[in-house]
């Protein structure tokens, strides 16, 4: 079975799986422990991230191609919406769950009030007490701050790659790092598309929408 299913995808027992549907509770277990991953390009990265989840988790959950800042995350909202007062909602770090300070603010929040605990397994702080929930709002606001920069670093370097292009005289050709930068540019930033990105490598969009997309 393919590894990356496209449309909310489930991972259970190292099978992936298209149901929503809760595993029954495991005999003495008070709780139950639901994982969330959002993917975009870093595969290699991500299966690593998986693979940490499902150790502590009853079931991953995986949002497969979404970006890092879009406010829509259908699979995150299903999941969420699952979870019982006493359940414990799993992340393999905040970047990989939450669009902004803000937004991992307020969804925390949310899942305090529901009474439902909160996990990542990168940064491991009990976000109940005041100084877990300090530690949690400043990493949140690394990960953005990375976020921000890394995309401030891309398009300068697709910018850059474009005016070499025009001063060799020759067609800009698509190579794997511009491809990288392009992808890192697409998770990253909400306000650039495809087309800005492919003007700037002086190449067709469609050809840099596959090169993007393939596995």
């Amino acid at each position: 079975m393919d590894k990356y299913v496209p449309f909310c995808p489930v991972r259970q027992d190292n099978e992936i799986i298209q149901d929503f549907r809760l595993p029954p509770q495991r005999k003495g277990q008070a709780m139950t422990r639901l994982g969330y991953i959002r993917t975009s390009t870093g595969r290699q990265l991500i299966d690593r991230q998986i693979l940490a989840l499902e150790k502590e988790c009853d079931q991953v959950f995986i949002e497969d191609g979404v970006s890092a800042v879009k406010k829509h995350r259908p699979v995150y909202e299903q999941v969420t919406a699952q979870l019982k007062p006493g359940d414990v909602f799993v992340v393999s770090s905040l970047d990989r769950a939450f669009r902004s300070v803000l937004d991992a603010l307020g969804e925390l929040e949310k899942l305090h009030r529901r009474k439902i605990q909160f996990k990542s397994l990168t940064q491991n702080f009990d976000t109940t007490t005041p100084e877990g929930k300090l530690l949690y709002v400043i990493a949140a606001a690394l990960a953005e701050w990375e976020r921000q920069t890394l995309s401030q670093r891309t398009k300068e370097g697709l910018a850059a790659a474009k005016k070499r292009g025009k001063t060799l005289g020759r067609p800009h050709k698509l190579i794997e790092a511009d491809i990288v930068k392009a992808r890192q540019l697409l998770d990253n930033n909400p306000c650039t598309s495809i087309t800005e990105i492919a003007e700037n490598l002086s190449v067709c969009p469609r050809t840099l929408s596959r090169a993007i997309h393939r596995d």
